[in-house]
């Protein structure tokens, strides 16, 4: 089968879905317990959790693209349909954003007045973050990611009715334009929505760190659906090659995570320097076994688990281990945000878990739709024949 279908019944599966996150966020709004920033911050966690996804399918079709690679080209439609979830993950972002310009909500003490007027090092930032400059700077940001996955997304189609090499060359130059955008933006970004709920501190590794969270989060939603979809009898051209590709981005990236994370803690804990363990404390105090408990997923799970090359190519074993890996990183996001804003009323209850199903409801039901609408394989792209006889030992 080449064509998908969106059944009802996945329909109605993530329209329930959607229905408990908008429940979720109902009762956190008539719970005197729950804080209106609680929302919010659930709001950020969540929005960018899956938009980071989103983008790091655009990023991985433009990596592939400009390194001329074949293996992923059996896959090119998963990733495309993840990508184009980017518009839809834009406008959560934004309106969490704009509400955040607004003082609906907390999240950011460095957009308070009164804050700023007390604060000598928030006025020796103001010129960076202040708040026209920087709702800019994320539009800019988030409309120019936006653009270029639909460019992707048009020339795949056009290259499937045209065929030749002439869009798959003009594709590569396109990458190399994005290519440079992302490794620039996608640091500040970093900097702008995350690392300045911390506004008295910093990291140089910070953005790297971002980074590899979505990278992982992003190849993982990717085998899933894969998984899926061969378990439905489509993606015939996928092996067990590909799965292994996939196994071996989650397991290495992983690693790469544990190490950003490591130097960026031991270099911080080691110098003892008080505006630099601020970041630390709240987290490690307040939230002590959760925060530990994310760190050992994140490093122990595929440590313990995709280190063989026989799991990497069990779809079985490897998706397992993937929904564990993936809600780990949910939980790093969830530290990223939480402490700096809640401090230590945090915690994972009605309304986090329930927007985290609401948010994959809609993240689901954006793909699934996408995969609707174009053939799950690729026709005329160059490199097809060699993706369908991929095999590696």
């Amino acid at each position: 089968m080449d064509q998908f279908t969106f059944t009802d019944k996945s329909k109605k599966i993530f329209g329930a879905l959607i229905l408990i996150g908008i429940a979720s966020i109902a009762y956190g709004m008539f719970d005197s317990s729950v804080t209106a920033d609680r929302i919010w911050v659930s709001a950020l966690i969540n929005g960018w959790f899956f938009f980071s996804i989103a983008l790091m399918a655009t990023t991985f079709i433009a990596i592939n693209s400009a390194a001329q690679s074949g293996w992923y080209v059996a896959l090119k439609r998963v990733f495309e349909a993840v990508s184009l979830y980017v518009p839809v993950g834009a406008v959560t972002l934004l309106i969490v954003f704009i509400a955040s310009a607004m003082h609906m909500n907390h999240i950011y003490h460095w957009m308070d007045p009164e804050a700023v007027a007390h604060d000598a090092l928030l006025q020796h930032k103001e010129p960076y973050l202040n708040i026209p400059f920087w709702l800019g700077r994320a539009v800019v940001m988030l409309g120019v990611w936006t653009l270029f996955t639909f460019i992707y997304r048009k020339k795949s189609l056009q290259e499937d009715a045209e065929g030749g090499t002439s869009i798959y060359k003009k594709s590569m130059v396109t990458s190399a334009f994005f290519l440079v955008f992302f490794g620039y933006t996608s640091v500040v970004a970093a900097w702008d929505w995350f690392m300045s709920i911390d506004a008295h501190w910093f990291s140089t590794l910070y953005g790297w760190y971002i980074f590899s969270g979505m990278w992982i989060a992003g190849m993982i939603m990717v085998f899933l659906l894969t998984h899926y979809l061969m378990g439905k009898g489509y993606l015939k051209e996928v092996n067990a090659s590909h799965i292994h590709d996939l196994g071996k981005f989650i397991f290495g990236v992983s690693f790469l995570w544990t190490y950003l994370f490591f130097s960026q803690f031991m270099l911080i804990w080691y110098a003892d320097i008080p505006e630099e363990v601020t970041y630390y404390i709240p987290r490690i105090n307040d939230y002590t076994w959760s925060f530990w408990s994310m760190v050992l997923i994140n490093f122990l799970v595929p440590m313990l688990f995709l280190m063989s090359k026989t799991t990497k190519r069990n779809r079985n074993v490897l998706a397992v281990v993937s929904v564990i890996i993936f809600f780990g990183h949910w939980m790093d996001i969830y530290f990223i945000v939480t402490p700096g804003v809640l401090k230590d009323q945090g915690h994972i209850g009605i309304v986090e878990l329930g927007m985290l199903l609401g948010y994959l409801g809609m993240f689901l039901f954006v793909v699934f739709r996408e995969l609707e609408k174009a053939p799950l394989m690729v026709k005329n792209h160059p490199l097809l024949n060699e993706s369908t006889h991929h095999h590696i030992n």
